[in-house]
């Protein structure tokens, strides 16, 4: 079958819709992400992710719906026990342990197909259909309109978080939102990825694009190209040899990453 003739079938096109749409609001949400030093706490969540996954899979209910929860949980654990920014690594490695210790025992009593266990830790975009698609559409689309209300006192919070205390901004509660809706994210990322890789997605494009730009704005819209260079063209490119798709996912994320460091570092030379 040819490359064209795959990207006719529904299956794929479906898949590309939704890696279209997780590029986006991973890219929207990554700089922020980055900024408030949040890549360990994506990288917990997405361990929850894989816990509700687990169980979604052991109930007999969608993957999607368990993995959501989990992550949601997962954000308001972070948000509510990590008080002091002290405290949040050791309360996000005692969260992954947890999750992944919980993830692990259910895929054990879980006695359906392999593909499906292995699918929560290493992705399985090919497997979405139009009820994930329409989940993850309308997943999507409430964390856009949450983020664009939220935006200014957050981006104020994350970048002086003392100051924003000093003129009124509810910091804590801004950041137990951002949370959830990192949360939100992250369940939907694994779905391409799996809990093991999302920060391809969710960190390394808005890492990559603030190597090169100091500017929030423009970081932001690099992100976004880099997500979805990276989401979009991780599936194309394993259509015709039919690689994992996760692994080209972060192949091609992880060289955006290496070539925005270089840029990044003949611009600072040349300044």
């Amino acid at each position: 079958m040819s490359f064209l003739d795959l990207l006719e079938l529904d299956f794929v096109q479906t898949a590309l819709i939704a890696a279209a749409v997780l590029g986006l609001v991973a890219g929207v949400l990554g700089p922020l992400v980055v900024t408030r030093k949040m890549a360990f706490a994506v990288h917990g969540t997405s361990e929850l992710a894989f816990t509700g996954g687990a169980a979604a899979l052991l109930l007999g209910i969608g993957i999607g719906y368990g993995a959501l929860a989990g992550s949601i949980i997962a954000a308001v654990l972070l948000g509510v026990l990590s008080r002091r920014e002290s405290d949040r690594d050791s309360v996000i490695g005692a969260i992954l342990a947890f999750g992944l210790g919980m993830g692990i025992l259910m895929l054990a009593l879980y006695k359906g197909r392999a593909s499906n266990k292995f699918g929560l830790l290493t992705g399985q975009i090919v497997g979405v259909d139009s009820t994930d698609l329409n989940l993850l559409v309308i997943s999507s689309v409430a964390v856009l309109a949450v983020l664009a209300v939220i935006y200014r006192p957050l981006f104020f919070a994350s970048v002086d978080p003392d100051v924003a205390v000093s003129r009124g901004v509810p910091v804590r509660a801004l950041s137990i939102v951002f949370a959830v809706l990192v949360g939100v994210a992250t369940a939907l990322s694994v779905q391409v990825v799996g809990a093991l890789l999302v920060l391809a997605l969710m960190i390394t494009p808005a890492a990559a694009a603030m190597r090169i730009t100091a500017s929030p704005l423009r970081a932001t819209v690099l992100s976004v190209v880099f997500a979805e260079v990276a989401a979009v063209g991780g599936i194309l490119l394993s259509l015709q040899p039919g690689l994992p798709v996760s692994a080209l996912v972060t192949a091609v994320s992880f060289v955006i990453y290496l070539v925005c460091r270089g840029v990044g570092a003949v611009q600072r030379r040349s300044a």
